[in-house]
Parts: C-alpha cells; sequence; structure tokens
C-alpha cells in the first residue's frame, strides 16, 4: 500500500510473542527493543502473551521500556458501521508507563494479594503536556482530566493537580475540565458530543479506550500509538487471534488505521488523510468487507479494495 501513496519504507522484521519462547526464552527478545531503539519507529500486529506466571504483558514491557509513555487512541464514527453512537469523535490520551500497571504487587499471607498504585507529579504534567498539545495541534478544542481523586485523593488527587498546573499554560487557547471516571462512563454514553480529548491515568485511559471503541464500531476498527520522546510504536487496539492466524479472515481497519497514525507522526497528513479516507470509503460502500463488518470479503481483499480507492483517488481529476 505504501507505494500507492507516494511514501517509501525500508522494512525490518523482527518477532515477538508466543512463538518466540521456544527459541528465545521470552515472547519479547531482545532483537525486538534493540530494532525499535535502532529506527525509533515501529508498526506491531498483535501480539499473544502466555496466561500464567513468568511472563509479563509484552506490550506493557514494550512501553515501559522504550519509555512510551503516551498512547493515542483515536475513537471516530465511521459511516457504513451499525452502532448505537453517531458523530463520535473522541481522542483518549492514556498515561502508559504508571498506575496499577507498574506491576508491583505482591501476597500478603495465603489469601490477599496487594497491587500498589503509582502516580507521580512527573508523569502526570509529562500526558497532561502531551494532550494539550495534541489539542493545540489538531484544531481540537477541549482537554477533559479524569480521576477518581474524591476516593483516592493522594494518587489521583495529585493527577489532577498536575492536569490543572499544565492546563493553566493553554489558558485561552484549549478549554480545560476534569470529570470522576464513573460520571465519566455515563457521560460519554448519554453525551458523547460534550467531549474531545481526554487524558487519563493508565488503568481509567484502558478501560474508557475500549468504551470508546465500542461505541464507533469495536476493537476491530480501533487504532493506537504508543509515543515516547525518543521513538513510537503504531499497533491496533484489540488483541491477537491465533485461531484465525493464516485463514484470510482477520478484519484489518485497526492495523490499517493505526498505520495512518504513523504516517502523520513521521509528517504525511496529506497521505495519511488519503489513506483514512480511502478505508472510510470502503467501509461506507459495504461491498468488500470482512464478516465482522458485515461482508464477506477476506483479509486481503478488503486490503485491495482500500489499495484500489487509493489508487482511483490518485487518478481523479482535480
Amino acid at each position: 500500500m505504501a507505494h500507492r501513496v507516494g511514501v517509501a519504507f525500508e522494512w525490518e522484521v523482527v518477532d515477538a510473542g508466543e512463538a518466540c519462547i521456544a527459541q528465545y526464552g521470552t515472547p519479547l527478545p531482545d532483537q525486538v527493543l534493540e530494532s525499535i531503539r535502532k529506527n525509533k519507529i515501529a508498526i506491531k500486529g498483535p501480539i499473544t502473551t502466555p496466561v500464567g506466571a513468568g511472563f509479563r504483558s509484552v506490550n506493557v514491557t514494550l512501553r515501559q521500556t522504550l519509555g512510551l509513555y503516551a498512547n493515542l487512541r483515536p475513537a471516530r464514527s465511521i459511516r457504513g458501521l451499525q452502532t448505537r453512537f453517531d458523530d463520535v469523535d473522541l481522542v483518549i490520551v492514556r498515561e502508559n508507563t504508571e498506575d496499577l500497571y507498574a506491576g508491583i504487587e505482591h501476597m500478603v499471607g495465603r489469601d490477599a494479594a496487594e497491587s500498589i498504585k503509582i502516580i507521580t507529579r512527573a508523569a502526570s504534567e509529562r500526558i497532561a503536556r502531551f494532550a494539550f498539545e495534541y489539542a493545540v495541534a489538531n484544531g481540537r478544542r477541549k482537554v477533559t482530566a479524569v480521576h477518581k481523586a474524591n476516593i483516592m485523593k493522594l494518587s489521583d488527587g495529585l493527577f489532577l493537580e498536575s492536569c490543572r498546573h499544565v492546563a493553566a499554560d493553554y489558558e485561552g487557547r484549549v478549554e480545560f475540565e476534569d470529570r470522576i471516571v464513573d460520571n465519566m462512563c455515563m457521560q460519554l454514553v448519554q453525551k458523547p458530543e460534550l467531549y474531545d480529548v481526554l487524558v487519563l491515568p493508565n488503568l481509567y485511559g484502558d478501560i474508557i479506550s475500549d468504551l470508546c471503541a465500542g461505541m464507533v464500531g469495536g476493537l476491530g476498527v480501533a487504532p493506537g500509538a504508543n509515543i515516547g520522546e525518543d521513538g513510537a510504536v503504531f499497533e491496533p487496539v484489540h488483541g491477537s487471534a491465533p485461531k484465525y492466524a493464516g485463514q484470510n479472515r482477520a478484519n484489518p481497519t485497526a492495523m490499517i488505521l493505526s498505520g495512518v497514525l504513523m504516517l502523520r507522526h513521521l509528517g504525511h497528513p496529506e497521505v495519511a488523510a488519503r489513506v483514512e479516507e480511502a478505508v472510510r470509503d470502503v467501509i461506507a460502500e459495504g461491498r468488500t468487507v470482512t464478516y465482522d463488518l458485515g461482508g464477506s470479503a477476506g483479509t486481503s481483499q478488503f486490503a485491495d479494495a482500500i489499495v484500489d480507492r487509493l489508487t482511483a483517488g490518485a487518478a481523479a481529476p482535480a
């Protein structure tokens, strides 16, 4: 697809996930991290992490090891998908490195477990600034900080205080407000049009980004980006489906739209817009889409239809 839009890529392919364990003893071999550190940009397919002790989530390990502190997940309605909502246009900005996902947990005796929630001022201000800078760069009108500071007054209280501190630097340019996370869930399903960019700690961001994906058609159409100071990894929000491997059945929409986010990050906004529009047009048309989108096309046929739409668009007179 890349050559059809005028952007050339030189690909370096590395393998991660459950299939690597037999050879490397880990689902995340060192060469994967080394490749991303060297190239600075990666696009990653869904990876299976084996269930049970001994292996942390590959995704969490990637984000923490590489300092990919900002998880970006847009949720935008797509014409042609039957959902309960119309014209949703939300951006979830999730802190990616701490909170309960720091992985600090232990057993307390035999019958209780304790997990420690870490919230720092540095990480909270950093993710808040990312959200505001994203809003400014993309013409968004408002940032909403989502928290539970009414109960967790120190940890979530620090997150909220940090967001308020950063928001002061953008007064007059981007509106700021905050919402308690449970109320935010209700607000999103009642009146999503009131919201724009949401900035959240790690756990709430994980949950609410899936909620927003459900509002626009599900995880199969939900792209994602993990961005740090010195690199970025782009990936679909959904997990892996090993039982469908090699069957030409999987919906590639989230993967392609993650590529759209990558193109924008690399400084090709016009190309990104063309690819996104081609995806949206093919879905709206509904003739060559995968089974989960109401069609009967295979993965490759769906992708070919998008490429054909791109080619037709490039050939159309101005």
